[in-house]
């Protein structure tokens, strides 16, 4: 009598379909989750426009407490626009009178995809405002 051995064939690794299942599940999720953590990226940035823009207003009425004006000449005042501290945004004045100014935060370089927060404005009345790249009033801007 014969004695067969059935060998059983041992199986390593993947399937194709079982590798092209895996790269289709990881690129739905790279395409959700890149989009995503860009945009909370310029989100977090402007942070740094709010802080410039704060700055700028405080030695601004800094300037107004010791000669009753916003256009005088005072030390410490920077010359406008000047770049924000971790440069994503330029502050420019405009508007400025004895008793008026605006100061407006505009994105640069890597932040100018920001199209949300295209100008980031406050003024002497400390009336916060922002549009987007269309001109168009957003709220979402003041609010990090």
């Amino acid at each position: 009598m014969e004695h067969f051995s059935v060998r059983r064939r041992v199986e390593l690794g993947f399937t194709l379909i079982e590798v092209m299942v895996v790269v289709a599940v990881v690129g739905i999720l790279v395409g959700i989750a890149i989009p995503s953590y860009r945009s909370y990226v310029l989100k977090s940035r402007r942070a740094d426009a709010l802080a410039a823009l704060s700055q700028s207003q405080v030695m601004l009425e800094r300037c107004y407490a010791q000669s009753f004006s916003y256009s005088a000449i005072c030390a410490g005042l920077p010359v406008f626009p000047v770049a924000s501290e971790r440069g994503y945004y330029r502050i420019g004045m405009s508007n400025q009178t004895a008793t008026t100014y605006t100061l407006t935060a505009t994105p640069v370089g890597s932040q100018v995809s920001d199209t949300l927060c295209a100008a980031i404005s406050v003024d002497q009345a400390n009336r916060k405002v922002a549009a987007d790249s269309s001109a168009v009033a957003q709220t979402a801007c003041w609010n990090p």
